[in-house]
């Protein structure tokens, strides 16, 4: 196992280096980085170019140059030497200075958008294949290739225009709905929810009757209490929502006849419960160290209980103990969140208009944590949804066709031989082989994001990497762009070395030597 990381990183570094020779002299042959300059008709002209010329070693051919940029790069890899050299812009800003901030809200865009979209790209993949041919997987077929032939500058576009637009004037007019908006959305989701259920028609029916009412009464709900102005779960909806995780997750997990398996679920709610009215001051002079702290530690308690109460199967209750914790204490979060919105919707920042169509800030705008981080999130949303749209169609497919393909082999049918329940078969036999072709995918998604992450930034106005790389192409600054390609470069190898190793780990007849 060592030598095979120490040749993957040896084998990494080679291809890393000549890539960013080949980068350099087509970026640095692609235009003139003094052209800004000849044309002004500023009276110390001369002497500007001749500081630039200086500044940046133009005077150097390209092939030879890049030695010198390769000389900073190297210092980078020296931990707390404080030697990254990564050059300077055309405005003669150092390039780690400027770096930091645009990969901030990169990752912050990529990451959100990755995570999502492998989550539910894999439950809905997993629920299409069990109802294979079904009208729900032929329905989810048709979206998943329709979303994936949209561009994703489109996306953007139609997100800006439909969800944004639309969402801010109904928020700033009488924020309620109709008799006949909530009939209409009740009756759409009512399909959709009998469609994914399926069953004959005795069964639809039923299922669109009870989530078409239950739908329509959670709506005029919202619709009359002001919702939408001032949103929470509140004591009763939070206690619902911590008991449809716990159940659950142990349904899907160990199965509701798991004694065990239930009672620890329904502790580990019954401390995210408490918690909630325990941590209202906390919460109130909060910060994000504050929220990480209390996930470690909700993390920790959640797998002692497991641990602890797990009995002969140790491992299948500590699963279902950690995720109902987190899941649980993440209500509780957003919950707070929620507490926060109609103090950020008075802003005079706001105006009454949260969902943000540029930026990744509002400018000016100043807040607590809880504030701030709405902030981020109404700027992020839609950026995030136009990535996340796209890669979701990729991960469905993968996680369909995975899941039939390990269905059909021998270990699957001897394990129904042996009279397994179903969910046993899928959970502890399948998912996990089912993940092989998700692990490849994954590497090379990481590099369609943050490509499509160019575009999606300039749609939205976001100084993130991708408006960094295009802005320094245009002006043909080299050194904004060779740190965007190195960034962009190691995540990319970083993310296929990873992809190997799960191999190892989710496939027990694959080896690294």
């Amino acid at each position: 196992m060592v030598s095979y990381i120490l040749r993957r990183i040896l084998v990494s570094i080679l291809i890393l280096i000549a890539a960013s020779f080949i980068m350099y002299v087509l970026v640095a042959n692609s235009g003139d980085p003094l052209m800004d300059l000849r044309g002004s008709n500023a009276p110390n002209k001369d002497q500007l170019i001749a500081a630039r010329v200086q500044a940046l070693d133009l005077n150097v051919p390209p092939p030879l140059r890049w030695f010198l940029w390769l000389g900073g790069a190297a210092g980078c890899l020296v931990p707390f030497a404080n030697m990254c050299d990564l050059g300077l812009t055309l405005s003669n800003a150092e390039v780690t200075t400027i770096l930091p901030t645009a990969m901030w809200s990169t990752i912050q865009l990529v990451t959100i958008s990755l995570v999502v979209a492998i989550i539910l790209g894999i439950i809905v993949g997993i629920a299409t294949a069990l109802r294979q041919y079904s009208g729900f997987d032929f329905s989810m077929t048709f979206v998943s290739f329709f979303l994936y032939s949209l561009p994703s500058f489109l996306v953007a576009v139609l997100l800006k225009e439909f969800i944004a637009i639309d969402f801010n004037d109904f928020l700033q007019r009488d924020p309620t709905l109709s008799v006949i908006a909530i009939a209409l959305i009740a009756i759409v989701l009512g399909l959709i929810w009998q469609v994914f259920i399926g069953g004959d028609l005795r069964r639809r029916a039923i299922v669109f009757a009870v989530s078409a009412v239950a739908t329509a009464a959670l709506l005029a709900y919202m619709s009359l209490t002001n919702w939408f102005i001032n949103p929470g779960f509140g004591p009763v909806g939070l206690l619902l929502l911590i008991a449809a995780v716990a159940v659950g997750t142990t349904a899907t997990i160990a199965g509701l006849s798991h004694r065990r398996t239930m009672i620890v679920a329904g502790v580990n709610g019954l401390i995210a419960y408490v918690s909630y009215f325990a941590l209202q001051g906390l919460f109130d002079v909060s910060t994000i160290g504050t929220i990480l702290i209390l996930g470690v530690v909700t993390l920790i308690v959640s797998l002692a209980i497991g641990y602890f109460a797990g009995g002969n199967d140790r491992s299948q209750v500590i699963k279902v103990s950690a995720i109902t914790g987190v899941l649980s204490a993440a209500l509780v979060v957003v919950d707070r969140f929620m507490q926060a919105w109609p103090v950020y919707m008075s802003n005079p920042r706001i105006n009454n208009r949260p969902i943000a169509t540029v930026g990744s800030q509002t400018p000016g705008f100043s807040g607590d944590f809880w504030v701030s981080g709405l902030d981020s999130f109404t700027h992020l949303l839609l950026p995030t949804i136009s990535l996340l749209l796209i890669s979701f169609a990729g991960y469905t497919r993968y996680a369909r066709s995975g899941l039939l393909e390990v269905m059909n082999q021998d270990y699957i049918r001897t394990a129904r031989a042996k009279g397994l329940p179903e969910r046993t078969v899928i959970v502890r036999h399948a998912f996990r082989n089912m993940l092989i072709p998700i692990a490849t995918l994954i590497a090379v998604d990481v590099g369609n994001l943050l490509g499509g992450a160019v575009i999606t930034e300039f749609v939205f106005s976001i100084p993130g990497m991708g408006q960094l790389f295009n802005t320094s192409l245009q002006r043909v600054d080299l050194n904004p762009v060779m740190g965007y390609f190195l960034v962009i470069a190691i995540v990319a190898i970083a993310f296929n070395f990873i992809a190997d190793l799960m191999y190892a780990a989710l496939d027990p007849r694959v080896r690294v030597h």
